[in-house]
């Protein structure tokens, strides 16, 4: 079975590299207020965008899963994770306790106006990119238990 998941892995990985699609550039903000383009989170370097919202289930099924594993993913391959939330106006005072009570370590970003979200295609959420020098590595929508799994193996395919 694991023969079989790495062997789709590796499938998926060329078909999105030579599928690859620039991000979009947009001015978001952090969740302390610094304004950031899309583009400057990726240059040099392989990132994790997910987005997400705070009344997303498998969204927050998913950042959970991942902050389990975040320090180790980072300790072997420097691997940084950028959790867009899309929430809107009405919704995006509770990213801020939601964030801080899970204790995630992510960098968060807010796309208030969704703009990043319709710009990158995603029709919901979550939605995970792998990105690399502003280029998309590897997407993925939704999220099952697992899922998680197959992003480290992709990470650690492209981190090489």
């Amino acid at each position: 079975m694991r023969k079989l998941v790495f062997i789709f892995s590796i499938f998926c990985a060329i078909s999105t590299v030579e599928a690859q699609e620039n991000i979009p550039s947009v001015d978001i903000e952090t969740i302390n207020g610094k304004e950031i383009n899309t583009h400057d989170i990726s240059e040099d370097k392989l990132v994790v965008i997910s987005l997400w919202a705070t009344w997303c289930v498998p969204c927050l099924k998913e950042l959970d899963a991942i902050n389990d594993v975040y320090v180790d993913w980072q300790d072997e391959t420097g691997i940084e994770l950028y959790a867009i939330s899309v929430d809107d106006a009405r919704t995006v005072k509770r990213v801020r306790p939601l964030v801080s009570g899970k204790g995630w370590d992510y960098n968060v970003l807010l796309d208030t106006n969704n703009d990043f979200k319709r710009l990158v295609g995603a029709a919901s959420v979550p939605l995970t990119l792998l990105v690399k020098d502003n280029k998309i590595l590897y997407r993925h929508s939704g999220y099952s238990p697992g899922a998680e799994e197959e992003l480290y193996d992709m990470i650690k395919q492209f981190s090489n």
